[in-house]
Order: structure tokens, then sequence, then C-alpha cells
């Protein structure tokens, strides 16, 4: 069975608070390092009251001084938010601090608004609307000191100098981001769980399209995808309803905190709201273990995935263990 991995946006449920949805994190990211899962990634949003993830390398570092052999990364650092110099050192420093053990995934979204990113970005001259190859391809430089002659950052050196960057990923949801990761030769991961593009065919085409580099000799994919599994498929079910409207109010441009299963159950939803959820579920993977497994396997055999990452965004944080909990059962991972 293909390793299962978990990527965390640390979710605020309704009535609770950004700092205990962090303190959440580094329970789940302790229970899933005890489990045996293989990565823990936080993601980057920001100005979204129903996500407490804005700062992934700070989390990344609690989360590994908190666990013992779980890899833990970023899922991801979204790149037009950031100065490359400043991603390559504060991942050098992290890898210097945990070897072996942190893992550097990158978007090519800002993880927000329009008005936010421009607050993110306005101090950093921005050249362009969409300047991510420019900015990963600076990244690399620093990395590997290879700047051409005359170039103003040919002196400058990522520190600390002796450790090496972490393992690049590149996130995507799409056929494009498939095509450059594998042109880059670097790790690809596929977010099916908010993807219009078939995975399949991003999945394979990656594969296809690999070309070996310093980094990585050969492809491989991750399968990241929304799953709620529970001890019998009424309660996850019920469970889900949670993403059902949330899903909906995203569709509004509102993001709420995490609305109960109760709340959901009562909202008065459209015929056309309704059609949104029903296309959105298509998406999740919802069910008991054995139902959840099936679909799974499904999926893998389809994507052919090296590994699968799930992400869980549930009202009750009970739950969410416990979701993780079952599938590392189903899965027969080994602690």
């Amino acid at each position: 069975m293909v390793p299962l991995s978990i990527l965390d946006l640390s979710p605020v449920a309704a009535g609770s608070s950004g700092a205990a949805a962090l303190r959440n994190s580094l329970d789940l990211a302790r229970l899933a390092d005890t489990l045996g899962f293989t990565r823990y990634w936080v993601a980057e949003h920001h100005n979204l009251p129903s996500i407490a993830s804005s700062a992934p390398d700070i989390m990344i570092g609690q989360i590994a001084a908190a666990t013992a052999r779980i890899r833990v990364g970023s899922g991801g650092v979204m790149l037009p938010n950031h100065a490359p110099l400043m991603v390559a050192e504060r991942f050098k420093v992290l890898e210097a601090l945990f070897p072996g053990r942190i893992d550097l995934g990158l978007g090519r979204a800002p993880g927000t608004d329009p008005v936010t990113s421009y607050a993110l970005r306005r101090r950093q001259d921005a050249g362009g609307d969409d300047d991510f190859l420019e900015r990963f391809q600076e990244l690399v430089l620093f990395e590997s000191s290879a700047f051409p002659q005359g170039h103003p950052f040919r002196s400058v050196r990522a520190m600390p100098q002796d450790v090496a960057l972490p393992p690049i990923w590149l996130l995507g949801s799409s056929g494009y981001s498939a095509q450059l990761a594998a042109m880059v030769g670097a790790g690809f991961a596929f977010a099916h769980h908010f993807a219009d593009h078939d995975a399949a065919a991003a999945m394979l085409s990656y594969r296809d399209q690999f070309r070996p580099s310093p980094a990585r000799s050969s492809p491989y994919a991750i399968f990241a995808c929304a799953v709620v599994c529970a001890d019998s498929d009424a309660e996850a079910e019920r469970l889900a309803s949670t993403i059902d409207l949330n899903f909906v109010r995203r569709s509004r441009g509102e993001y709420l905190p995490l609305a109960s299963p109760e709340e959901a159950a009562a909202y008065p939803y459209s015929p056309a709201e309704r059609g949104l959820i029903a296309r959105n579920r298509a998406r999740l993977f919802v069910g008991a273990q054995a139902k959840v497994r099936a679909q799974l396997s499904a999926m893998i055999a389809a994507t052919k995935a090296d590994e699968v990452m799930v992400t869980t965004m549930l009202y009750d944080h009970g739950a969410r263990r416990r979701s993780y909990e079952l599938l590392a059962e189903a899965f027969g991972l080994r602690r």
C-alpha cells in the first residue's frame, strides 16, 4: 500500500479561535507521528477566518520539534508572496535544525484575495502578475551559487551555506503545474481536493514528461485529497456536512469559521446550492473505513500515485483525529 501523509490548514471552528486551531495542529502532528504517516505538511493562506495557517515556516519548526520521525513541510509556501532568498534561508535553517525531515513545497498562487496579495507583495517591487518561474529560478540559483558573471546576486549566499536546501515539491491543480514540475525535475503534489482538472491526466502527464534533475532522478507524485472517515458511513456523512456548508459559503466569497454539523443540517440550501454540493462531493472521499479505502485505492490505481496526502476539514478536532486513526488502520500503517 502507498504511504499516507497529511495536509493541514489549521481549520478554525465556529466558537473557537485561531490559537486553538494551531494548538490542534500540533496535537494532530504528534498523533500522525505515532500512527506512521510519512509527511505532515502545513498550508499558507491569508485573510481567511476559517484557516489559521498563515506562516508555514514557523509551524514547521514547531511541529518538527514536537515530533520525532515524520517529515514536516510546506503545502505550500506561496512563492509569489516571498523573496526567494528569504525562502531559501528559512528552509535551510529548518533543515539544519531537523536534518532529513524537512520538505519545501512551493505553490504558484498567492493563497488569498488580490488585495491581500498586493499587501503581501507591495514592498517587493514585483515586476508582473505571474513571476513564479522567475522566483523559482532565483531560488534554485541561490542554492547552486550559479548566478552568471556580472549578476548582482553573484556573491550572495543563502545561509547557512553548508546546509542543503530541503527537497523541493511543486504543488498544483492543473495540467500546467504537472508539466512544470516534470520540466524542472521536481516532485509533484496534485491538489485534487479543489481541482477542476482531471487528476489522472495531470499525474500521468507529469510521470510521462519528467526530466531528471540534480535533485531528483525519477518522478514522484503525491495525490492530495479531502477525506472524512468515521466509524460508519452515516457518521461520516454527518461530519462532512460541515464541508458542504463551507463550500457553499466560499462560492459566495464568505470564509467563515467551520460550522458544526448541526448548523449545516439546519441550513436552508437552495436547489442551486445543493447542485454545488453534489459537484464538490465528487471530489471528496466520505465514509467508513472499507468505503474510503476502496475509493482511494481506485484513485491510486488511476493516477499511479506514489503517495496519498489527506486533508480533513472538520468542526470537531476529536472527529478529525479519529478520521486519521481509521485511515492509518485501513491502510496498515506501521507505528
